[in-house]
């Protein structure tokens, strides 16, 4: 395992965000024999949201290969997205993103961590499990929105689920 480094996004690390999750996403593409998977949006937009932006990179002052945009709602945070360039998987980025989305989260009040992701593609619920996320329904307003926003925005290619990780049942060492 390669040491990650990770810290908040800054304004020059944006620029790489979306060819990141442009080549994570490739992967999914392939899994679900998708020709044209939709582009990656601009992270400008996202950057200006509630929430934070963390980057991984393998040493200080490195471009970032990969990172988490986390929202903030309602008490809780909301992982969006998280991607590690393929060149980099299996290195334990993707783990230290999610052990630092913990850490800020609780730092920020936040009571849990939630997330949707696709139940039959192979590497994430494993993972997710991997880290201490459970399985659950929506259980707010935000989290059934999302429901539909996923069918909006073309996320139908596979079945989707909830996941939680309640900080409270793990407190900092």
């Amino acid at each position: 395992m390669v040491k990650a480094f990770i810290r908040q996004a800054t304004a020059d690390d944006l620029e790489f965000l979306e060819a990141i999750e442009n080549e994570a996403d490739a992967l999914f593409a392939t899994v679900f024999s998708i020709v044209g998977w939709r582009p990656a949006p601009s992270y400008a937009e996202p950057s200006q949201q509630s929430g934070f932006i963390l980057v991984a990179s393998d040493s200080p002052g490195s471009d970032p290969i990969g990172f988490a945009h986390v929202l903030e709602v309602s008490g809780s945070s909301h992982l969006e997205q998280l991607s590690v360039k393929p060149s980099a998987a299996h290195r334990g980025h993707g783990r230290a993103l999610v052990e630092a989305i913990k850490s800020e989260s609780r730092e920020r009040g936040c009571k849990r961590v939630t997330l949707r992701t696709f139940a039959d593609v192979p590497w994430n619920v494993p993972f997710y499990s991997s880290c201490g996320f459970i399985e659950r329904d929506p259980d707010s307003d935000f989290l059934r929105d999302l429901l539909a926003a996923e069918q909006q925005r073309g996320l139908g290619y596979g079945r989707r689920i909830q996941m939680n990780f309640d900080l409270t049942d793990e407190l900092p060492q």
